[in-house]
């Protein structure tokens, strides 16, 4: 797009989200992640065990979702397969499609894509003399349309190291979650009984690691970037699947044994032209006021306050709202406010 008048547009969600007796993100040996932030132990949830939650949960929200998947040439032979191919043929073409993208790695694509690509080799009658990887690749940045399957990949972006053109920024920012508190991984130790059991005792015994926080999240959506990628198209609806998807979305570790269902408890949103601006919380708090929420809403409210007055007209905040605080202002009152910013 030539004129973007969201350039340089970004909403800023810090939430605060509190979970008891949980492992929600786990490390090499199964215990609770962990950081040391300002000299402290804080409990820890990568933004990767957070995106793929957010992303999953997109599809709630009527988005179709594009395929990320090291078993690209799969995908297109069934495509050909249904175009007319043999097998023979659709495993040939496919797995020359797939190499022109990628090398045994994780691949982002569209059904879009995969459809024109099977497409092309039919034009081509399923030869793979004729099918080149420039070719592919022109192919695949022609098709490419994010507005009707792939919202996804404009999010969270797309690198294609075979194809820096096919390379998508992504819009989305997420920091890893950390707690606003000290925090140290306890364990749980466990037995259970056999059902047909005749002596005494447990059948087996083990043990589990978890803690409990209240977490502060970061999330930047650039609608600048996301309007450009889409060109324009559905962005009030994007924007609209994307908050709502980062509200219900949790990390599904664990999810059976120690349920992490809490909800957002408080949330500062900012519309700003500004830098990303995220709250350090460098200093771990103490509890107060029978936990450790309060005294996290009013740090957190404190340093964009102060933020806000030391950045002066750099901090280009053009709206804020507070969630949490007036039950009257509900998250579909917050993304009514957020889809009129999308509008341009």
């Amino acid at each position: 797009m030539i004129n973007n008048p969201l350039k340089n547009t970004r909403v800023e969600f810090h939430i605060l989200q509190s979970f008891p007796v949980t492992c929600l993100n786990r490390d090499d040996v199964g215990a609770p992640k962990t950081a040391v932030v300002g000299g402290s132990t804080r409990a820890r949830v990568s933004s990767q065990a957070w995106k793929r939650p957010v992303r999953m949960a997109l599809q709630d929200f009527g988005v179709k979702l594009a395929i990320r998947s090291k078993h690209v040439a799969n995908y297109v032979s069934n495509a050909c397969i249904q175009l007319g191919a043999n097998e023979e043929q659709a495993k040939r073409c496919s797995e020359v499609i797939a190499a022109s993208l990628t090398k045994d790695t994780l691949h982002f694509f569209t059904e879009t894509e995969a459809k024109a690509f099977a497409a092309f080799a039919q034009e081509q009658e399923f030869d793979v003399a004729k099918i080149k990887d420039k070719e592919i690749q022109k192919l695949a940045k022609k098709v490419f349309n994010p507005a009707v399957d792939g919202l996804d990949i404009a999010l969270f972006g797309r690198m294609v190291a075979q194809a820096a053109e096919l390379n998508v920024e992504a819009a989305a920012s997420f920091s890893h979650a950390i707690s606003t508190h000290k925090v140290s991984n306890e364990v749980e130790f466990f037995t259970a009984l056999d059902d047909l059991q005749q002596d005494p005792g447990a059948a087996h015994m083990g043990s589990l690691e978890f803690n409990s926080a209240t977490y502060y999240r970061y999330i930047s959506l650039d609608l600048g970037q996301l309007s450009q990628t889409l060109a324009g198209q559905n962005l009030p609806e994007a924007v609209e699947a994307f908050t709502k998807a980062i509200f219900v979305a949790v990390p599904a570790a664990r999810q059976t044994t120690q349920s992490g269902a809490s909800p957002w408890e408080y949330a500062k949103v900012l519309v700003r032209t500004g830098q990303r601006l995220q709250v350090p919380f460098e200093t771990a708090l103490k509890a107060k006021d029978g936990g450790f929420l309060q005294p996290s809403i009013a740090a957190l409210s404190t340093y964009l306050a102060d933020k806000e007055k030391l950045f002066g007209s750099l901090f280009g905040k053009v709206s804020e709202y507070t969630w949490g605080v007036d039950t009257n202002f509900s998250i579909d009152d917050l993304v009514a406010e957020l889809k009129q910013h999308a509008e341009g």
